[in-house]
Order: structure tokens, then sequence, then C-alpha cells
């Protein structure tokens, strides 16, 4: 096996960026939906996203709960809205369009301090406007698609909004921004960019999969190394020892340890491995 350094390589252009059109979506709404890939609900959530929000009410969204261990999930919901004061909300790929209901309640609810503040100032009264934001690859497309799946309506550019903001009506309370905000990824933390490489919330050309591979099996031996090993038939959890155990091999008769990570991300990315929760809530 190649021994590549565990390193998740970052774009510093690419987040300044980013940031800038976060900030510029942020602007424009009441309300923001951030959605966490439930995996991970620690690291793909974004340390300065208080400060970035200011005072704008969020509402938080666990996604791909349906590939998570309930009573686990359970406690993180607790841990996550106690330290951020937040509703914390689940939702999945099986969720139907009737289940986000409670996803439009809430985002309407926590618009109307807002819309009321508008409204003594002798504004009229107009729908609340929200935005979804997240990582890469959290699920954010999917989620919008389901909330506006039963209203296809554009209302289009506001005034003074940006005109390349285009606008859906999910009721005649709620407008939401058609395309999302996606959180930048900051480079100081590898071992939250290792977690989410794991999701695919990092680009592919950003690391090399051996050893981001090998760090997944290493993070799930801890807790899982029975069901591993029969999984992978084989007590060492290494990516030669589950390739000789498949018998991929090379020239040589040398293990194909780029074609077991490929496959080991693959097994976890769809939910083959088991249901799991990468992260541990803090101590304090």
């Amino acid at each position: 096996m190649k021994k590549d350094k565990l390193h998740i390589h970052w774009y510093p252009g690419h987040i300044a960026k980013a940031e800038r059109q976060l900030k510029e979506k942020l602007s424009l709404v009441d309300v923001v939906i951030e959605v966490r890939d439930a995996r991970i609900p620690l690291s793909s959530s974004y340390a300065n996203i208080e400060k970035l929000l200011g005072d704008k009410p969020r509402l938080l969204l666990l996604n791909k709960a349906d590939l998570t261990e309930k009573n686990e999930l359970k406690n993180w919901i607790d841990y996550i809205s106690t330290v951020t004061n937040c509703t914390v909300l689940t939702t999945d790929a099986r969720s139907g369009v009737n289940d986000f209901a409670k996803v439009v309640n809430e985002a309407v609810k926590l618009s109307e301090p807002r819309i009321q503040a508008l409204m003594a100032k002798g504004l009229l009264r107009r729908p609340a406007r929200a935005v979804v934001v997240g990582m890469p690859n959290v699920g954010k497309s999917s989620i919008i698609n389901k909330l506006t799946k039963s209203s296809k309506t554009k209302t289009g550019a506001k005034a003074g909004v940006t005109r390349q903001q285009q606008w859906v009506r999910i009721n005649p309370k709620l407008d939401l921004l058609d395309t999302p905000g996606i959180i930048p990824t900051r480079q100081d933390d590898q071992q939250q960019a290792v977690k989410l490489a794991f999701v695919s919330s990092v680009s592919e050309n950003a690391y090399s999969p051996e050893p981001v591979a090998q760090a997944l099996l290493d993070i799930l031996s801890i807790k899982y190394v029975g069901f591993l090993r029969d999984y992978y038939k084989t007590d060492d959890l290494t990516l030669e020892n589950i390739a000789l155990a498949r018998n991929w091999v090379i020239k040589s008769e040398s293990p194909d340890t780029l074609r077991t990570a490929q496959y080991v991300l693959k097994d976890f990315r769809e939910g083959r491995l088991g249901k799991f929760i990468l992260d541990d809530i803090p101590k304090e």
C-alpha cells in the first residue's frame, strides 16, 4: 500500500469566494435553515456560524438520519439543542413532502419577530424569507427539492434583491431561495476535514482514498470491531488484509489497496456497514 500522508488539501481562494457568496445570501433572509450530516453532527458544523449569522434565527436539520443509530442520534439532538438553543429536526432521503411540514412551520415561526418588526415600521406583512445552508454534500439541494415539490411557483427577484436570486413560494407564509448557501470548510482542523471526506463533503481531488479509508476503519473499529471483522472476513482491519480477504490483488499478487479503499468508503457512504455516528459528544 502506498503510504500517503493523511492530509486534506484546501483551496483558500475557493473558501473566500464561498464566504462572500454565503454572506450575500444571508443578507436577504429572515431565517436560516442549517443542514448537517447526522453521521458527523459536529464535524459538519461551522465553528463560527453564530458570528456569521449575527442575531438571525436558525433552524438545524440533521439530514441522512436514516444512516444513524436512533438512540445515539437522540442524544445528539438533546446535546445540540442545549448548546445552540436552536430547534433541531431530523430528515432523511425517505422523508415525504408531508414530513417537511414541521420544517416549514418552524421556519415561519422563527421569522415572525422579524416580520413583526418590519410591520411596526409601517411595512405590509410579507412572507418570511429563508435560505438552506450547510457544508457541501450534506443534502441541501435534496431538502430544497422536498420543500418546493408541492409548489413550483417561482416568485422571481424581489425589489432590492440581486437579480440572480430566485425565490420559490412554499406557502403564503414562506419564500425560499432556490439555491443553497454553501458553508465554506476551513483548513485548520484536519480531524474534521477527514470526517468530511468520509461523507463526500470534500472533493475527491483533495485527498488520497487509501489513508482516508484506513482512518475510517480505525474509527469504526473502536466501537464496531466485531461487526467489521464479520463483514470484511478478516480480524486485522487494514486495507491490505481486506484486499487479500476479497482476493483483490494486482501484479506480483500485491493487495489492491486503492480498489479496497474506494469500496470501503462506498460501503460506508451507502450504509452497507451499518448505522453509525462518527463524532463523539464532547465531555465538557
